[in-house]
């Protein structure tokens, strides 16, 4: 009797460890550690199609997302780490689905003008300020609660002169899964002192569900007849124009690597492929859909739907085969396409462009949903 007990009790056991890896394969205990005093976790989002969404504090990133194809078999569509130690700076540097903040994208030669000061930013991109620097949130621990099986709440308290940005800043960011198989995302922030915020999702989508092949083959839609063109360090040069009869023509479905080597095309050259923010159409309606990302292999389909003015469409063109991600899988170019909706980039130096800029007593606030859906 004794040893059935035993039995019993190692089964339990062995039940409940199992039970504790994701339905991505992901170790909730490789993503709990130390960073600079505070406590990184893994959270899991579920709703009832049995979707599921894994983020980490660390970063506000987000490492899985699985959903199903059009067979029903659920795919892993997101770029990301088994491990939490893996995203530290030290070890890669990445933007791996991060919660960016303060400023996403670029700001020229990483100066801002606040009253008629002059603040100068980190330089950590060709020159210019990227991502609000090189120790921005995405490097930095959020504090986090869920309050349900598909909420998590992270909150950001960033100090005046976070890499020089002024003003002590407290920002929020929600993740709701909801029952249609949609990822929402609603940002919002407060300062003491006129500041710029600008976040987005930084995640790296793969419909394929396979990211040792690339997205070339994926079917991209972006609701925009404009684009901000970009110079050779990436920085925007100020013009708004036309995508017509360019390589930057998405307006009706076309496969992302049609035209993505066309380097005779300078915005081509000057990308390294697509690195672009589009000008939408439905800029402020979040009821309309900004983009769409269908992957002909799977038949998932992802809709973007944002309140932002903006969308930046990065087509990986940087992976190089030098990191290695979750399953050991090693990340090529182009395996991965983001997604990040925003103001445009550099718009403090830029007062025609929609504002970015905080000033106390007005709250920051933003909206995205990633919406994953089938097509036979």
């Amino acid at each position: 009797m004794t040893g059935m007990v035993a039995m019993l009790a190692m089964a339990s056991c062995s039940t409940k460890e199992t039970s504790q890896i994701t339905a991505s394969g992901l170790d909730p205990k490789n993503f709990e550690a130390d960073y600079n005093g505070k406590q990184t976790a893994l959270y899991t989002l579920k709703n009832a199609n049995g979707m599921e969404v894994c983020i980490t504090n660390f970063g506000g990133r987000i490492v899985s997302i699985m959903v199903p194809d059009r067979n029903g078999d659920f795919k892993d569509v997101v770029l990301g780490f088994d491990s939490v130690q893996a995203y530290f700076p030290e070890n890669n540097q990445t933007d791996f689905g991060a919660a960016i903040g303060r400023y996403a994208n670029r700001i020229n030669q990483g100066k801002i003008v606040i009253e008629g000061d002059t603040i100068q930013l980190p330089q950590n991109n060709f020159g210019h300020c990227l991502h609000g620097g090189p120790t921005g949130w995405q490097y930095q621990v959020y504090g986090a609660s869920q309050p349900n099986d598909s909420t998590l709440v992270l909150t950001m308290d960033s100090p005046d002169g976070d890499n020089n940005f002024p003003g002590n800043v407290k920002a929020e960011v929600t993740y709701t899964l909801l029952g249609d198989n949609a990822i929402d995302i609603a940002y919002k922030a407060t300062t003491d002192k006129t500041t710029v915020i600008n976040m987005t999702n930084h995640s790296y989508f793969n419909l394929n569900g396979n990211p040792g092949t690339p997205i070339t083959d994926n079917v991209l839609t972006i609701n925009a007849t404009r684009y901000t063109p970009v110079d050779s360090t990436y920085m925007t040069t100020g013009e708004i124009t036309e995508v017509n009869g360019t390589p930057m023509d998405f307006t009706k479905a076309k496969v992302i690597g049609q035209d993505i080597e066309k380097t005779d095309f300078d915005q081509i050259k000057n990308g390294n492929g697509y690195d672009h923010n589009w000008v939408l159409d439905a800029a402020g309606d979040d009821s309309k859909v900004a983009v769409s990302l269908y992957a002909p292999a799977t038949g998932i389909r992802l809709d973007v739907l944002t309140d932002e003015p903006g969308i930046q469409v990065y087509t990986g063109n940087f992976l190089d085969g030098t990191v290695t991600g979750k399953k050991g899988i090693v990340y090529n170019q182009r395996t991965g396409i983001c997604l990040e909706t925003q103001k445009y980039p550099d718009t403090p130096n830029k007062p025609e462009w929609p504002s970015a800029w905080l000033k106390p007593g007005e709250t920051y606030t933003s909206h995205c949903v990633f919406k994953f859906s089938t097509e036979n």
